[in-house]
């Protein structure tokens, strides 16, 4: 006896009993026994694995052990069961799964030794072929692909099988040496590999009809190419931008375009699922395309790209796959966002309008709304809802930053609270809320609805916490500017009309509370407005010097009123209801404002004044309402 273990003299034992019970197994049909001496064999590889002495041995018992196990159990192969075609059996992939795993752990125990690597190489093979030959064995084909990327990201990261058993924590004295698996060796083995998975996992489509064999071949040939390409660019390239591996992937994005073109064309039916992994495969490889050749604002900018250019796509090819991978996408950029609001840095320029925010923020919205038109084309689902709710939001920040850049000129993303600023964001969003109301009376989205919705019920706490007290410049003594073309319209003349244009818009498509809420708050803003611009013209620009006078007090009331007039006289003309109601409520608080501040206030002819217009008003609306109601019955005309 020796302290040294004869690893020939155990595998060749090993061998003899593998096949006895592989041949019993077989003969019985006993999958528990099958189950269990593949286990066994692969369980004794493991000790020693790291004894590079070993090696030999070691891959001779795992070669020996997938060659029986081909031999005896793989259904449909050589002495194996028969199998059903188009079924996979557990047994036969699982065996070969076993032994490419064993296979994997002694190239990466070795340190990728040229023995264990060409073994490696000819199970991968020997399992696709196998695969090819017998549906029963074709869930190993993802696994081949799964431990041939797990290869070469353990050569990318410089991983150690053998330190698992030793203490964490650094290694004293340890510096990184090139191993024995150099730049040209795993390039080259790359390609191979992918286009061995590529090209087999294209060409089984036309050899089964059964989704799900086909849809294992064709996630092999998407997964190996772009796993193998990040590895090799972690390794090589370190994660910096790459043109070289940016042009792979561009290429492997045309290949696989063009796979799912020609599966579309020759059974758009039955290889469907084939065809959309395929498709997912390309827009994949193009986003790895532009994530290795673009930075930071120009790559999130890029992939909003992508998402019109899927949904297109998606709507030719009725590959629902496609919309997913658009909602992925979309997704994707908001968490970017969301991550780190500056897309484009803090180099924006001081430029309005005309600035990096607008590409940062602008050409993803447009992006987003033309993938959204897109996918609601076919179906208004959870992918057309996603990219719908993607743009509204980028559309909102795109006015926000846009606002601030242009009020601040220094940094969009900080805080401000200025009436232009306020002013400016209401009115482009009331816009844009116009704008949805419209679009979802013809789209019938929901998503716009919502949105419309949220952002409507967002400028009302804005109009009334913000334009009615918070930067109101009655109370905060900020400058207003000339007499009439000022901040007062920009932040109540524009958005009163704008408030006015939406409670016509949604009069008959909202419930009636909606529109009356809108129809208030332009009433309101409306009376702000007058009431600002009066005591801008008493004042000027500081709203809050100087004591009101009673000319100024009086020509609240005679505005107030006219406004009143001027709403019931546009009531009676376009007949409509709410305008004369609205009228009613201008004319009652003028009244009341008559009677319980004119009176104590106004002194002299001021107040004689406010009462005999009042008076005058009311006779007037009295009798003008009174010729409507009861016209006059013509006279006869003298014979």
């Amino acid at each position: 006896s020796t302290e040294q273990p004869n690893y020939w003299a155990l595998y060749l034992y090993l061998a003899v009993v593998t096949a006895a019970a592989f041949a019993l197994a077989r003969a019985r049909l006993w999958r528990w026994l099958a189950v269990t001496a593949v286990i066994a064999s692969v369980l004794w590889t493991l000790p020693g694995l790291d004894d590079l002495q070993a090696l030999t041995p070691h891959v001779v018992h795992v070669a020996i052990g997938f060659t029986l196990a081909a031999l005896l159990i793989i259904s449909g192969l050589l002495f194996g069961p028969d199998s059903a075609r188009g079924e996979i059996d557990p047994v036969s992939s699982g065996a070969l799964m076993a032994y490419l795993f064993a296979s994997m752990l002694l190239v990466v125990a070795s340190g990728h030794d040229t023995l264990a690597l060409t073994l490696f190489v000819v199970l991968v093979t020997s399992t696709l072929a196998i695969a090819w030959r017998t549906d029963a064995a074709a869930a190993a084909v993802p696994a081949a692909a799964i431990l041939v990327t797990l290869i070469f990201v353990q050569w990318s990261i410089d991983f150690d099988v053998g330190q698992l058993g030793l203490p964490t924590g650094p290694v004293p004295d340890s510096l990184w040496e090139p191993d024995q698996f150099l730049f040209g060796t795993p390039l080259t083995l790359g390609a191979a590999f992918a286009a061995l998975f590529g090209a087999s996992g294209f060409l089984a489509q036309d050899r089964d009809e059964r989704p799900l064999v086909a849809a294992l071949w064709s996630a092999s040939a998407v997964f190996a190419p772009i796993a193998i390409l990040i590895a090799l660019y972690y390794r090589i390239a370190g994660f910096d931008r790459s043109i070289p591996f940016a042009s792979a992937a561009l290429v492997l994005a045309g290949i696989f375009a063009f796979a799912t073109d020609a599966l579309n064309r020759r059974s758009p039916d039955a290889e469907r699922a084939a065809s959309a992994i395929f498709a997912t495969g390309s827009n994949a490889s193009l986003a790895l395309a532009l994530s290795l050749a673009l930075e930071k604002g120009w790559l999130t900018v890029s992939l909003a790209l992508m998402v019109p250019g899927i949904a297109w796509v998606a709507e030719k090819r009725s590959l629902p796959a496609l919309r997913w991978l658009a909602t992925a996408v979309a997704i994707g950029v908001l968490g970017r966002i969301a991550w780190d609001p500056r897309i484009v840095g803090d180099a924006i320029g001081t430029r309005p309008i005309f600035n990096w925010l607008l590409y940062g923020y602008g050409v993803p919205a447009a992006s987003f709304w033309f993938a959204g038109s897109m996918l609601r084309k076919r179906a208004d689902d959870v992918p057309a809802r996603v990219v719908d709710a993607a743009a509204i939001l980028f559309t909102v920040l795109l006015i926000v930053l846009e606002v601030q850049h242009y009020i601040e000129r220094s940094d969009p993303y900080g805080s401000g609270s200025e009436l232009a600023q306020v002013a400016l964001d209401v009115s482009l969003l009331l816009a844009v809320v116009i704008g949805l109301e419209r679009l979802r009376q013809k789209s019938g989205s929901v998503i716009h609805m919502i949105g419309a919705r949220l952002l409507a019920t967002a400028l009302l706490f804005v109009i009334v916490f913000g334009l009615g007290a918070g930067v109101d410049p009655w109370q905060t003594g900020e400058p207003v500017g000339g007499p009439f073309i000022n901040l007062v319209l920009l932040g109540y003349g524009i958005p009163a009309l704008l408030a006015g244009v939406l409670a016509y818009v949604t009069r008959d498509a909202r419930p009636h509370w909606y529109s009356t809420i809108v129809a208030v708050v332009a009433l309101g803003l409306a009376l702000g407005y007058l009431s600002l611009e009066i005591r801008t013209l008493y004042h000027g620009p500081v709203l809050t010097e100087g004591a009101t006078s009673d000319a100024e007090q009086y020509t609240y009331s005679a505005v107030w009123l006219l406004f009143g007039v001027a709403l019931l006289a546009a009531g009676i003309a376009l007949r409509s209801l709410p305008l004369r109601i609205a009228s009613a409520a201008v004319v009652v608080l003028t009244v009341l404002k008559v009677f319980l501040i004119d009176m104590s206030d106004l002194t002299g002819i001021y107040r004689a004044l406010s009462f005999l217009g009042l008076g005058v008003v009311l006779i007037g609306i009295g009798w003008f309402y009174q010729l409507l109601l009861f016209p006059r019955a013509h006279e006869p005309e003298p014979s």
